[in-house]
């Protein structure tokens, strides 16, 4: 099955989960107790010990703040061939997103097209455990990661501000020009597209881990990142052989809608 997940919900527990948090995982288990058995629990360490965190069916993950398909396996046959297919990059995601400033228009090849490609490996931060970084500055290991994406639009929010200055006299950190991006990013690392955008210089809009002093815009409360659609073959069944392939699409939900009624007009 897959959900529409709604931005706000983590996808199962981690480190930064409160015991209150009502996460996807505890949502999955009480529409079905049965996929309580499928899937692999993730084990980490918390002081000195090993904790094992459910994920029931849960083949993949969406960051907190992102809104969009989630795939879930409602048994471990299909589990594991949901599994194999993410861990060759045969799984295609589609994201949008609204980031700062202009994105330059990438380069035509004959190998991309007009894609845009950030080629650039990821490792944990050495500034802040939460985040990651691509490129120098990033603790070993470094794990391949690659992002393509086209630029959808520009659009200014004010074509001619009054420059805002700050306490001390500097001009302040709200933008006023912005890009709507759609990406398809290769590989599958955590944060990947938002640390490869803030690599180029265009972090997310209201990104809360990387988008460094810029101020939150666009009316997004939360991180500007939606999981548009999810494409994956099908195990075999009565019926139907292996390979179908089927594509799951989310709406955009009402804050995209809202900055695109705004912003972006129908021409």
């Amino acid at each position: 099955m897959v959900i529409d997940k709604p931005a706000g919900i983590a996808v199962h527990a981690d480190a930064h989960t409160k015991e209150k948090d009502i996460t996807m995982a505890d949502l999955i288990l009480d529409y079905d107790k049965k996929l309580e058995k499928v899937g692999e629990p993730m084990v980490v360490e918390y002081m000195g010990k090993e904790i094992k965190i459910k994920r029931p069916g849960i083949v993949h993950r969406l960051d907190r703040e992102t809104s969009g398909v989630l795939l879930v396996a409602k048994n471990q046959k299909t589990f594991l061939f949901l599994k194999e297919q993410f861990q060759n990059h045969k799984i295609k995601k589609v994201y949008q997103m609204f980031v700062y400033g202009f994105v330059s228009d990438p380069k035509a090849s004959l190998a991309t097209g007009r894609r845009g490609v950030i080629n650039v490996p990821i490792g944990r931060s050495q500034k802040d455990i939460r985040a990651y970084t691509a490129g120098r500055g990033a603790r070993e290991p470094l794990k391949e990661a690659v992002t393509e994406y086209i630029i959808l639009n520009r659009f200014e929010t004010d074509p001619s501000p009054t420059p805002s200055l700050g306490r001390d006299g500097a001009n302040s950190n709200k933008e006023t020009k912005f890009s709507y991006v759609e990406a398809y990013p290769k590989t599958g690392r955590t944060h990947q597209i938002r640390v490869h955008m803030r690599y180029i210089n265009h972090p997310v809009v209201s990104d809360p881990l990387y988008r460094g002093a810029k101020e939150k815009a666009l009316g997004m409360k939360r991180l500007a990142l939606h999981a548009c659609s999810i494409t994956f073959s099908l195990p075999a069944c009565a019926g139907r052989p292996s390979g179908e392939v089927k594509t799951i699409e989310s709406p955009l939900p009402a804050d995209f809608k809202k900055v695109i009624k705004e912003y972006l007009p129908l021409k």
